[in-house]
């Protein structure tokens, strides 16, 4: 299926404060000079925000991460998880046709869709409050038909109780999520055999249902300051720390001997020939070099390098003099940035 991006886009983007947090704290995940590791969650996270992934969106999370553009586009247009056409204000739902749902009576509930919402998927319904979509196995089987509205399933599902459920949002309000005919989670219609400790009042919903009740609305979108949803490393202000636990005295470590090695064979750090501007006949594109972004390409320039030769000609302590001074350490050697740049030069 060929993916396109919408034709009608904003002029902007950017993470609320909240989410730029988050998002700087995805980053830190990983090891240095691997930060376009987070790409799937930093446009995942913008999605939540916005409702779906603008042009924008997706130029701000290549720029965070020192991404071509067309890299996390790449990523953007693969994963059918990223809308990247508007959708509805209030929820976009998304009918599983997969094999179980579709022998269970999936088709009623796209034609409910139809009716109600648009007679295309993708399409926002009139007052732009909805929109819908088919969609591949979401794993809920035993609980078929389905559907995924917002971030969660609401299964069991006839035509008239999906009618319902767009009705009750319109209206404002947020359905219950999970089961739709009285079943607890997946067990047999006929009931529990095991694990029945809801039957004493203990636990009203299943533990899925259970957290997305607790949070109170279902279907809003994220904005960074939902304490159950935040990351492990944000740390919530209110929560006492807990008792960290004395280590036991441990002996010196011996220094490693590959970092002996590596002390030892350090090179001496020298500049390499610089140009104040780039030549008359205009400054190289330094992004067609793998692992050279924008926002990079913008960092060569400002150190003085606005041309493949430069590059190419770079001996062990000219790159450790430039290594030295990029943010991520290590991609030059790791991409070889050297042999790139003769090849292209060459060209």
């Amino acid at each position: 299926m060929l993916r396109r991006l919408y034709h009608d886009q904003p002029e902007t983007f950017a993470f609320t404060p909240d989410n730029q947090k988050w998002a700087e704290a995805q980053m830190k995940k990983f090891p240095e000079g691997r930060q376009a590791s987070a790409v799937i969650p930093l446009l995942w996270r913008a999605q939540e925000q916005h409702g779906w992934l603008t042009r924008p969106a997706i130029e701000y999370v290549a720029q965070m991460l020192d991404m071509a553009y067309i890299r996390v586009l790449e990523v953007a247009s693969f994963y059918f998880m990223f809308q990247l056409q508007p959708v509805g204000s209030i929820a976009h739902i998304q009918v599983c046709g997969t094999l179980s749902c579709m022998i269970c009576g999936a088709e009623d509930l796209i034609g409910v869709c139809k009716n109600k919402i648009a007679e295309k998927a993708h399409e926002v319904s009139a007052d732009g409050k909805f929109s819908w979509e088919e969609v591949e196995c979401l794993g809920s089987c035993a609980n078929a038909p389905m559907a995924q509205i917002g971030k969660d399933y609401y299964e069991d599902l006839t035509a008239a109780r999906l009618s319902e459920i767009i009705d009750e949002l319109a209206a404002g309000q947020v359905p219950v999520p999970g089961p739709q005919n009285g079943r607890f989670a997946a067990e047999p219609l006929k009931g529990l055999t095991s694990l029945r400790d809801y039957d004493s009042g203990k636990t009203k919903y299943n533990a899925s249902v259970q957290a997305a009740v607790e949070i109170g609305d279902t279907v809003k979108r994220i904005d960074g300051t939902e304490v159950p949803l935040l990351t492990p490393w944000v740390k919530d202000a209110a929560a006492k720390p807990k008792a960290a636990m004395k280590p036991k005295a441990a002996k010196p470590a011996a220094k490693p001997k590959a970092a002996v090695a590596e002390a030892a064979d350090a090179v001496a750090e020298e500049q390499p020939l610089t140009l104040d501007a780039a030549r008359e006949t205009g400054a190289d594109d330094l992004k067609k070099i793998s692992g050279v972004g924008p926002k990079l390409e913008g960092v060569l320039n400002d150190l003085g390098f606005w041309h493949f030769d430069q590059i190419a000609d770079w001996t062990d302590a000219q790159v450790a003099w430039v290594d030295s001074r990029l943010k991520f350490k290590g991609r030059i050697i790791r991409d070889n940035w050297m042999a790139q740049a003769k090849e292209l030069a060459e060209k």
